[in-house]
């Protein structure tokens, strides 16, 4: 599915609060492109609002998901839990969009328009021991401020 939408019939949309593990929390997964700032000279506010426009995305995509409500629940609000990790550029933001689109990871690529470049994606809220597994290999996001 474009943009990496899953149907709910997909193994990453089967989960619920109720099906996860105690210490299990629910998280959005954010990844920029590192080299938007060391090569491309992006300030950090340009950066953040990418990130910040997958993430209202995903959340506006999957708003009818049980993980996705729960997550934006008003007892919940202040407890919302994102990573925000780092990968090397375009090429491998759109090799993980891949990965998690064939994983039936609910997700949203951002394309920055009207110039069409794909600088960042977010998961829908998922537990963290659903989707954990494809973020191991990214660091935290390091990008300097100021």
């Amino acid at each position: 599915m474009a943009d990496g939408a899953a149907s709910t019939g997909d193994v990453a949309a089967q989960a619920s609060m109720s099906n996860s593990a105690p210490q299990d929390f629910l998280v959005q997964y954010i990844v920029v492109r590192k080299d938007l700032w060391t090569s491309s000279g992006w300030p950090l506010g340009s950066v953040v609002a990418q990130a910040c426009h997958a993430s209202s995305a995903a959340m506006w995509m999957y708003k009818d998901e049980p993980d996705t409500q729960a997550y934006l629940a008003p007892d919940n609000i202040d407890q919302m839990r994102k990573v925000v990790l780092e990968l090397k550029d375009e090429a491998a933001l759109k090799k993980l969009g891949e990965t998690l689109s064939a994983a039936g990871v609910g997700h949203k690529l951002w394309v920055e328009q009207p110039e069409n470049y794909p600088t960042c994606l977010a998961t829908r809220p998922y537990p963290k021991s659903q989707v954990a597994q494809y973020f191991k290999k990214f660091q935290l996001s390091k990008a300097p401020i100021g």
